[in-house]
């Protein structure tokens, strides 16, 4: 599991996260523009998801759009090449920090007080989710995991 919820040297892990960016872009001729790169940066400034006007007003402040199609267009390209995770839950977005497989379901453990949110491997999950819906003739296609609770700091402070 990554370290959201743990002490850590952030740079470290938003570091790793940049660098696995910009090898994706490069395998994959994929174009990282700016604007892309520095929404990337403000999620991953945190382990937290950040609503879509949240990114656009940090944009804005640095001069880099007012718009909202800006910041949409580059959260989208970032989810859709695997950058990046909606969190339904929360309506917001967040950097991917996991090493699993590219394209492997996630599972986000989302803390109801900080808003901290932890990505998990959740293949195991989705693939016992498709056995039990199996013999009702379901097929899954596509299925989002999301677990809400309170990390150790909010649990201990509460």
């Amino acid at each position: 599991m990554e370290k959201a919820f743990e002490r850590h040297d952030h740079s470290e892990c938003a570091g790793q996260a940049l660098a696995r960016a910009d090898e994706l872009a490069a395998a994959q001729g994929l174009r990282l523009t700016p604007v892309r790169r520095r929404v990337l940066e403000i999620l991953l400034e945190g382990h937290r998801a950040l609503g879509a006007y949240e990114v656009l007003e940090r944009l804005a402040a640095e001069g880099l759009g007012k718009q909202p199609p800006v910041a949409y267009r580059a959260l989208e390209f970032l989810v859709e090449h695997g950058l990046a995770h909606r969190v339904q839950r929360l309506n917001a977005f967040t950097a991917c920090q996991a090493h699993h497989d590219a394209g492997a379901p996630p599972a986000f453990l989302i803390c109801r007080e900080c808003q901290s949110v932890a990505e998990l491997d959740a293949a195991a999950l989705r693939e016992s989710m498709a056995q039990q819906a199996a013999p009702s003739g379901f097929r899954l296609e596509r299925a989002t995991f999301e677990a809400l609770g309170l990390c150790s700091a909010c649990a201990e402070a509460g």
